[in-house]
């Protein structure tokens, strides 16, 4: 008969990351998270750049509806349906917040310098990006509080993917009417639809396109051009 070994006390050391806890391999030994958990992870951030662009291209059109929604009728366009959760991941305390908070915490366990100020959200996410690719082998390894970082990481992936996924089914809403003109200078004035997930519109009437961002905003300010002169006439 054999007798076990008396229990000397010994836990095999687990993941941190919350919601994993798994046991490391021998080969792991002396990390604080498991591959696998570091795997995702580096998955994850090279996904949200991308994640980050479609909402923040959502964002800007959402502005932009807000700001200049008059059609060119002179009544009231009603502005793209805000998103808020796509709002408050691509302004301030959103995703480059984010991840410059987890990349400032990362800098001082390593004692460099805190990253200064990177620009706007748009400029900011892929260089904090960068930085957390490059130094999550070390955090892994060495940073005690990687596991609740990783699992910030996780969330902060899941909520611009579900954000994301919404834009794929966007509603076309009116946003004024054509401010282009014909070959005999009236107005086409056909009614301009568009949707959350591009700036792209092209004018049913008349077949004018606006395909870039630049394009919108000249899109905008010719139908508050429009507008003004309209308003003139009245008076």
């Amino acid at each position: 008969m054999h007798e076990h070994p008396a229990d000397d006390g010994y836990e095999w050391p687990t993941c941190i990351t919350p919601n994993c806890g798994r046991q490391l391999w021998v080969s792991e030994t002396g990390r604080y998270s498991c591959r696998p958990c570091e795997d995702q992870t580096a998955k994850r951030l090279a996904e949200l750049p991308g994640l980050f662009t479609q909402l923040n291209q959502t964002a800007t059109l959402m502005r932009g509806a807000a700001r200049g929604g008059g059609p060119t009728s002179g009544s009231k366009t009603p502005p793209i349906p805000p998103r808020l959760e796509v709002l408050s991941l691509t302004a301030a305390g959103g995703v480059a917040t984010r991840l410059r908070d987890i990349e400032d915490s990362w800098r001082k366990a390593l004692r460099w310098t805190v990253a200064p100020w990177r620009g706007n959200p748009a400029q900011a996410v892929p260089v904090h990006i960068k930085f957390l690719v490059n130094n999550l082998p070390w955090a892994v390894d060495a940073y005690e509080s990687v596991g609740q970082d990783i699992d910030d990481l996780r969330k902060l992936h899941a909520e611009c993917t579900a954000a994301t996924a919404n834009e794929r089914r966007p509603g076309q809403v009116s946003i004024g009417r054509c401010p282009a003109r014909y070959d005999d200078g009236t107005l086409c004035r056909a009614e301009l639809t568009a949707t959350a997930a591009s700036h792209r519109v092209r004018c049913g009437g008349c077949g004018s396109r606006w395909e870039t961002l630049n394009d919108w905003r000249l899109l905008r300010q010719a139908q508050e051009d429009v507008l003004a002169a309209d308003a003139g006439v009245a008076a």
